[in-house]
This record gives structure tokens, sequence and C-alpha cells, in this order.
């Protein structure tokens, strides 16, 4: 099946996801959470959720990594170039929509890449080996290979892997675990 087939297939599925289930999925995708080494790491980056697109909301993760004391590190999208620049959360730090409804700093402190210990990563399917499916922009493909080799990359997902390996891109870069409601896969 081609990517653009999936991200439709996917989309689809989200969609017909009510409310309360978004929200009690992502609540036991954040629990799931807690079960991965990487509560030892300082720096992690957070994506924030486009609720228009039913995403997996990243409140309760927020709320993990402030409990745990933890540098959260949000990121601000260029669309000229499909890059990522990436900002430390404050108390000072303003989030605003862009055209696109993604939640984002508008400024602040900016962290280099690799200078990131973990990576929370958005997508739409991946599969048994980790490979992933987002909306197609390479944001995070090109992010992800700014990061340090080491960094630990981790998807979140409503929805089990595809059990039919992906083509993949030289650009594209696998996740080392994905986190569903029921279970924690890695790759």
């Amino acid at each position: 099946m081609s990517k653009s087939v999936l991200r439709k297939q996917y989309k689809a599925l989200r969609n017909v996801l009510t409310p309360e289930q978004v929200d009690d999925f992502s609540l036991a995708i954040a629990n799931n959470l807690l079960k991965l080494p990487i509560w030892e790491k300082r720096y992690y980056q957070l994506f924030l959720t486009i609720a228009e697109q039913k995403e997996v909301d990243t409140e309760f993760i927020l709320n993990i990594l402030a409990g745990k004391d933890k540098d959260i590190i949000l990121s601000k999208s260029d669309f000229e170039d499909n890059s990522l620049t990436h900002f430390l959360l404050t108390d000072n730090t303003v989030i605003k929509k862009n055209a696109y409804n993604i939640p984002e700093p508008v400024d602040g402190i900016e962290v280099p890449s690799n200078k990131i210990d973990v990576v929370f990563v958005p997508l739409l399917a991946y599969d048994t080996k980790g490979n992933r499916i987002g909306y197609g922009k390479g944001f995070y493909d090109r992010f992800l290979a700014d990061c340090k080799p080491d960094v630990m990359k981790v998807g979140l997902s409503f929805f089990p892997p595809e059990t039919t390996v992906f083509a993949v891109d030289a650009t594209d870069i696998g996740l080392d675990f994905c986190v569903t409601p029921e279970e924690v896969f890695e790759f």
C-alpha cells in the first residue's frame, strides 16, 4: 500500500474516534510511556497536539515530564524549508497556533537538535520494523537527522503497527519505540 493511501486510511481511522476515546487512549499511552527506559535523560522534545487532526493528546505527557522536572523542548515549524526550530518550554513561553492549527512556541530560548535526548514523534502509521509515515513533509526526518546518533525516538499511536513493512526512502528515520494504549513496541 502506498504512503498516500495509508495516510488517508489512518486519518479516517482517527477521524471516527470520539473525544472520549482520544482522551482515554491518550491517557493510556502516557501511562505506558512510564514503562520505557528513557526517564534518566534530560532534554525531551514533545509535539503539541493538533486537536483538529485527532492526534494523541500530549498534555498528559507534558504533565509527566514537568512532574519529573525534565527540560521540555517544543518546536516551531518553518514551512518555507520544512524545518523545525526548537525552544525550551518556560513559564514565559507563549504558544500560538500557526496557519495549519499546529500549536507552537512564538519564540524563546533556542535549543539545538543535538542537545535533545528523547523525541516524541508524531505519526499517522508505522510498521513492525519501526518505519513511520507522517504527514509527508519530512519535518521530523530532517530534524532527527540533525539529532545525536543515540537520540531516543518514541512514536505515539492509537493503533497497532501495520504488518506489511513499508518501503523506505534513504532519508526516512525509524523509531526506537512506539507506544499505543495497549502496548509498547520496541524496534
